[in-house]
């Protein structure tokens, strides 16, 4: 159960704006034919991979928050320094996931785009003063309605004439491009998920429970990574014209099924914020001894003047920046050797 746990959230955390609505996945992957497929392979490996290692690096130093394996990984001052960086990121992408919360609000269920990021604040404030207790209990509830979903437009791809075009369709991309995908996405995604994930490992006490969790989470990510590319791929490449691609295939299916896949973007551009939120509390706490409480609600505060730029335009400027930059982060976690591990 505590395995599930870990791996709910870990699939809660990397699943976001960009992956629910399909452009992440169109972007690093279906745009490159079959290439696409193969990258989607090795970016589940380096998920499972790495999301253990980081969770494992976290248990065996006890890291408080993410700078202290930052720390470990880098040396003092150029740990201390790549942390205030990665808070400068996460403020950033709390921001778009808030301005993507409004923009589902105004866009979606016809409300004003102010209400949707007060709404938002609002609650995740009074959910995160439970902390981490908090995060399982809303993904134990989102991961799990993602998956069906997922399931349910699996299912249906498997109906269409085009179902095995992800593995024939070809691209004019060139090959370096597509090879480069798998490294640019996981780097950029478990750079921000380790503000979860190191809590997550530190606090857990069996490592075994770490290694399962960091394995079905993995799984889960490549599999919902995977369903999203066939059913893209078989509507390709007409479906590049929607801003919200996943969200023309649910219409397609029925009005239904699209209502319940907005509610479903909503909720998981939520569960990236409040991982994100609580990430950056803690790391800010860690640094300046003020209460948790005080820092979610300052870095609200920030989110919501941040989001005022709308949600394409801080979604375009700062992933680009962030994604290159992790891939330093990505090599040196990849690089770093874990301690033999005791036994429970």
């Amino acid at each position: 159960m505590k395995s599930l746990q870990i791996a709910a959230i870990y699939m809660g955390t990397i699943v976001g704006a960009g992956f629910a609505t399909g452009q992440e996945i169109l972007q690093f992957f279906t745009r490159f034919g079959n290439w696409g497929t193969y990258a989607i392979i090795a970016a589940t490996f380096f998920f499972i991979w790495l999301g253990n290692k980081v969770m494992l690096l976290a248990h065996q130093i006890q890291a408080k928050s993410y700078e202290d394996l930052n720390i470990a990984l880098f040396g003092k001052k150029l740990g201390s320094l790549i942390s205030l960086f990665m808070l400068v990121v996460l403020l950033g992408v709390s921001a778009v996931m808030l301005a993507g919360a409004g923009t589902v609000f105004e866009e979606n269920w016809n409300l004003p785009y102010q209400l949707g990021l007060i709404a938002t604040c609002v609650i995740c404030f009074l959910l995160l003063r439970r902390g981490m207790h908090a995060i399982i209990a809303v993904n134990s509830i989102v991961v799990p309605i993602m998956l069906l979903f997922t399931l349910i437009m699996f299912f249906h791809t498997l109906k269409m004439p085009n179902t095995m075009s992800f593995m024939t369709i070809k691209t004019d991309f060139p090959l370096w491009t597509a090879l480069s995908t798998p490294f640019l996405y996981t780097a950029f995604n478990l750079a921000l998920a380790q503000a979860v994930l190191v809590p997550i490992g530190a606090q857990t006490t069996n490592p075994a429970v770490i290694k399962y969790g960091s394995l079905l989470g993995g799984l889960g990510i490549g599999f919902m990574l995977g369903v999203g590319h066939i059913a893209l791929s078989a509507h390709m490449p007409g479906i590049q014209q929607f801003s919200i691609p996943m969200g023309g295939i649910a219409l397609n299916m029925s009005s239904i099924v699209y209502y319940i896949y907005i509610a479903i973007i909503f909720s998981e551009v939520f569960t990236t914020l409040l991982a994100d939120i609580y990430g950056l509390a803690l790391q800010v706490h860690e640094r300046s001894k003020l209460s948790t409480n005080l820092i979610i609600f300052i870095a609200l505060i920030c989110c919501y003047f941040l989001s005022q730029l709308g949600f394409g335009k801080l979604l375009t400027t700062l992933y680009p920046l962030f994604g290159f930059i992790s891939l330093g982060w990505f090599i040196l976690i990849a690089k770093k050797r874990l301690s033999p591990l005791k036994k429970p």
